[in-house]
């Protein structure tokens, strides 16, 4: 089943520089400590930055994470601005917005993944997917202006390659439900697990539009994917 994952189109992604952030909570206060490793030549981790670096760069990373998940359009001057650094200290550690949305994106990953151990996904797997939904939506909701900026910056299949660790815990539940005979085993369990991410983000389109409210969609995913999984009889 692993070969039919999505994660296989990520093979020939575009090589970004790795950010490693460890943060105790998702707040404007969090303390991030970062190490950007060389994402241009094959030769391992670059040297040790500065400690003024070190610090540079959790700046960066942490003002642009709020700038945009205030505004999406944000220019790179107010995010130098916010993080108390000049442009040019800014294009010294990411040389493109890209590489800083791309940073971002794993950083807020990471603290969400961090957020959903948390979150109990034993007994009932029909009941646990309700308990995933409704603590994934919670962090969708808050940082869903980063996910327009990140789609409209990175490329799909690194999109993909970001949110892998939090697609294997969608899939460990559904392959989980499909042993229980819960959830149906007709459709392939790659699919199922981007039906379920892919609804999440159209969750976020629809409620920043207005045609839903942010309180409504916790039971509007749970209703939609519990019959989307549930075995056909």
């Amino acid at each position: 089943m692993r070969q039919h994952r999505l994660g296989i189109l990520l093979q020939s992604r575009p090589r970004y520089p790795e950010l490693s952030c460890q943060s105790s909570a998702i707040s404007p206060n969090a303390t991030v400590e970062c190490e950007i490793e060389s994402a241009t030549t094959g030769q391992g981790p670059a040297r040790p930055r500065r400690a003024d670096a070190v610090r540079n760069i959790a700046a960066i990373v942490e003002a642009a994470a709020e700038c945009m998940s205030r505004d999406p359009d944000v220019s790179i001057a107010e995010i130098a601005a916010a993080a108390g650094v000049g442009r040019i200290t800014l294009y010294g550690h990411f040389k493109t917005r890209a590489e800083l949305v791309d940073a971002v994106l794993v950083r807020t990953v990471e603290q969400a993944d961090m957020l959903l151990d948390a979150t109990d996904t034993s007994g009932d797997p029909r009941a646990a997917l309700v308990r995933l939904t409704a603590a994934s939506w919670q962090i969708v909701d808050r940082f869903r202006n980063l996910t327009v900026v990140a789609q409209r910056e990175l490329p799909p299949e690194r999109m993909l390659a970001v949110h892998d660790r939090i697609m294997r815990r969608i899939e460990s539940l559904i392959e989980r439900g499909q042993r229980s005979g819960d959830f149906r085993t007709d459709l392939p369990t790659p699919w199922l697990v981007a039906v379920a991410v892919n609804l999440m983000h159209l969750a976020a389109t629809e409620t920043a539009s207005g045609h839903v409210s942010s309180d409504e969609v916790p039971d509007l995913l749970s209703a939609t994917l519990l019959a989307a999984l549930a075995p056909q009889r």
